[in-house]
């Protein structure tokens, strides 16, 4: 039996292991997410918890990708807006998850952060983000990223002293990898995430997203959102450091998942045809052991 083989039985049979039978656990593993394999490596009441966020980030994000009229998707977002005040007020709507109404309770998740995941969705909305400046994709990343990791590192039981930080700094090194990793993706619906500052110093035309990414300056352009994102990583690991092992194992799991994502695209660069880079399972793997059964 070759070694392949022998390594994908032992993905299956770990993947096996934390398979969960809920709709949203279900609906992560079936986008391929490196995040639902630290998920299941959590108690059940954290594991149920993230995955209900999971779920709320994925139907808001949905209605930001998904096309179609404008004017609906406006007033689909708004309503989660409205729906999670109503919850917050004390008067959830009836078809809101009870699971996501526990979890707000349990673990004291705050409103603003629901309320920025939303409002980085309405970033996309508001005109296809297109070579935004510096400041405003920070924004964007603390919106869409660390204000998910905001909610999280209060599930994880992360100390509250880190927990800030640690959202902060991991989720803008998640949320600029896949910047990186997706241009084309996202240039296909006409996004440029990349920073005019960068594309501007690279000499890269940014008039269009294939414009950029056709433009033989691209390297150069990605080359300081590597380091930011190389940073983050760093000072993230740093507060994962001084945290008690039990509540950074998801986090560190995703970062060892994603910090390789990020290696590969400095290897790879950026002139096309870009090959996709991608976390084998078998890395994951080998992160679930090192921080998911200890």
């Amino acid at each position: 039996m070759s070694v392949q083989i022998e390594k994908d039985k032992a993905i299956e049979a770990a993947v096996a292991a934390v398979r969960a039978p809920q709709d949203c656990a279900a609906a992560a593993q079936s986008r391929g997410s490196s995040f639902y394999f630290a998920m299941r490596m959590l108690p059940q009441a954290q594991r149920d918890a993230m995955f209900e966020i999971y779920s709320f980030c994925r139907a808001v994000d949905d209605i930001a990708d998904d096309g179609g009229p404008l004017a609906p998707r406006r007033a689909a977002l708004a309503k989660w807006r409205r729906d999670i005040d109503a919850l917050y007020a004390g008067s959830p709507p009836p078809e809101m998850a009870p699971g996501l109404i526990d979890a707000v309770a349990t673990f004291r998740l705050e409103r603003d952060d629901f309320h920025a995941v939303i409002d980085g969705m309405e970033m996309d909305l508001a005109g296809d983000i297109r070579a935004p400046d510096l400041a405003t994709l920070d924004l964007y990343c603390d919106r869409v990223a660390s204000a998910v990791g905001r909610l999280s590192v209060k599930i994880f039981g992360v100390p509250q002293a880190e927990g800030r930080p640690l959202a902060f700094h991991l989720g803008r090194a998640l949320q600029l990898t896949n910047i990186l990793r997706d241009l084309d993706e996202d240039a296909a619906i006409g996004r440029l995430y990349l920073p005019r500052e960068t594309l501007a110093s690279a000499g890269v035309s940014f008039a269009t997203p294939e414009a950029a990414l056709a433009d033989p300056g691209l390297d150069a352009a990605c080359a300081p959102v590597i380091l930011r994102a190389k940073d983050h990583f760093h000072e993230a690991r740093a507060i994962m450091a001084r945290c008690p092992r039990q509540s950074i194992r998801a986090p560190m799991i995703m970062a060892d998942a994603y910090e390789p994502i990020l290696a590969g695209l400095a290897h790879r660069g950026f002139a096309p045809p870009r090959k996709r880079i991608r976390t084998s399972k078998w890395r994951v793997l080998v992160a679930i052991l090192r921080h998911g059964l200890i």
